[in-house]
């Protein structure tokens, strides 16, 4: 799915929005230490990412966190319980504040859920010491 089909974008002013979590998509949190390692596994594959200091977030299909299997350090989340998750400008690719770590409006804006679960297993697989990383 692209940028063009979906119902909304991010704003192109200065403010940070609050949206719900689950009215558009569902949200996949890891902190920044799994999650640079997941986007080496997902490569282009990716969806646009969140980041905000030590925390990133995947958008993925609206009603597919509820089906996520739960990993160390992971959490999916969804619209029950009702969460709300910070969207930066659509400009705003920088940090260490809320950015776009992967730009929204480069290709597809959610990342498929499956391939995603795999990577971000993983990155927990090397974060903990049970796995070589990725390409070494």
């Amino acid at each position: 799915m692209t940028t063009r089909t979906l119902p909304w974008k991010p704003s192109n002013t200065e403010e940070v929005e609050a949206l719900p979590v689950g009215e558009w998509w569902d949200a996949i949190r890891a902190p920044v230490s799994i999650g640079e390692r997941a986007l080496e596994v997902l490569g282009d594959a990716t969806g646009a990412v969140i980041a905000d200091y030590a925390q990133m977030y995947w958008l993925i299909r609206a009603g597919s966190a509820q089906y996520w299997r739960r990993l160390p350090q992971v959490q999916a989340l969804s619209g029950a319980p009702i969460s709300y998750i910070g969207i930066p400008p659509i400009d705003r690719i920088t940090g260490p504040t809320l950015h776009w770590r992967v730009p929204f409006g480069q290709g597809p804006y959610l990342t498929n859920s499956a391939l995603l679960r795999g990577a971000l297993a993983q990155a927990v697989a090397v974060e903990f010491g049970t796995e070589r990383e990725v390409g070494r």
